[in-house]
């Protein structure tokens, strides 16, 4: 079975390296191959398998045409999260989480909408008529929203599915999501407590090759969705225009066949009408023979004899 990474890839990265063993979570023990001068070794082989359950995963929330958010404020995945996230389209999340951005998603909405607002302001020109102080406000509000929420101006609905960094910096984030019953997928490091995660992939969040090699899988995957997703609509689509066309020759076959049976009872109709008249006019040009005339004999009556 072909496997999206594997253990050299995973090795090289440094995904193998946990914190301490005096910091580790006792849950992550299934994860946990040996320990090394007091740091723990996480199982990369066990690291490949999950890697590629989340990445299967992520496909086909990906392909059903669902937004996925990626999340990492901390400093060393800000710029390989908002990286990839991008490049395949998805929401994202490297500044900093503002409380309720999921429980309190309307509220959220709607400092959206105000960011908008104040662009269509700029474009029809209402900005230009405020005060310069005014002004100042105005893109001092946009921007500071621009920052925090410019990375998920698209999604106008709550992601499907929520990937973390560190769940243990950005445990807000997944506390919210669990709340609301939101699919996690995370890297989870030794440190941390995998049981609110429903797809661990337990690895070092803190290098940055090691979340770049995932994250980049992991985008892959949901690129792979993307595109099955948009081969399907096609495909679809051809059917519906072949569908459409074949109804379309059949109604034209039907309309041309009912014409065709139009003309011929108009042909039958009108032979039918011609036939009489043809009838009549070769009886009116037959001659017929005159009777001959019987000659009339006339018989002379006998002269009367006088009698004496």
């Amino acid at each position: 079975m072909t496997t999206r990474t594997n253990f050299e890839q995973l090795l090289e990265a440094g995904s193998h390296f946990g914190h301490l063993k005096s910091k580790w979570n006792p849950h992550m023990a299934p994860f946990i191959f040996t320990e090394k001068k007091g740091i723990h070794i996480i199982d990369l082989h066990k690291t490949v398998v999950k890697i590629d359950e989340a990445a299967a995963a992520m496909k086909q929330i990906a392909k059903s045409g669902k937004k996925i958010l990626f999340v990492s404020t901390k400093k060393q995945g800000q710029d390989i999260v908002s990286t990839h996230a991008t490049s395949i389209g998805m929401p994202y999340v490297t500044e900093r989480w503002s409380g309720g951005m999921l429980t309190n998603f309307g509220t959220i909405r709607k400092a959206i909408r105000k960011m908008t607002q104040i662009d269509k302001m700029g474009e029809d020109g209402t900005l230009a008529i405020l005060s310069k102080r005014e002004r100042l406000q105005v893109s001092r509000q946009r921007d500071k929203l621009d920052k925090i929420l410019g990375s998920i101006v698209d999604m106008t609905r709550l992601p499907a599915a929520i990937f973390i960094v560190d769940i243990r910096k950005e445990h807000i984030a997944l506390a919210e999501a669990r709340k609301l019953k939101i699919p996690v997928f995370a890297i989870v490091d030794t440190n941390s407590d995998p049981r609110n995660v429903d797809f661990v992939i337990p690895a070092n969040d803190d290098a940055t090759k090691s979340i770049d090699l995932i994250t980049r899988t992991l985008a892959e995957a949901v690129a792979e969705g993307l595109n099955e997703r948009k081969a399907d609509k096609t495909e679809a689509d051809a059917k519906a225009q072949q569908r459409e066309e074949a109804k379309a020759a059949e109604a034209k076959a039907a309309a041309e066949k009912a014409e065709a049976e139009k003309a011929a009872v108009i042909a039958a109709g009108a032979e039918a009408a011609a036939k009489p008249k043809a009838d009549a006019g070769s009886e009116a040009g037959e001659v017929k023979p005159k009777r001959a005339r019987k000659k009339v004999t006339k018989v002379e009556k006998p002269a009367e004899v006088k009698k004496d």
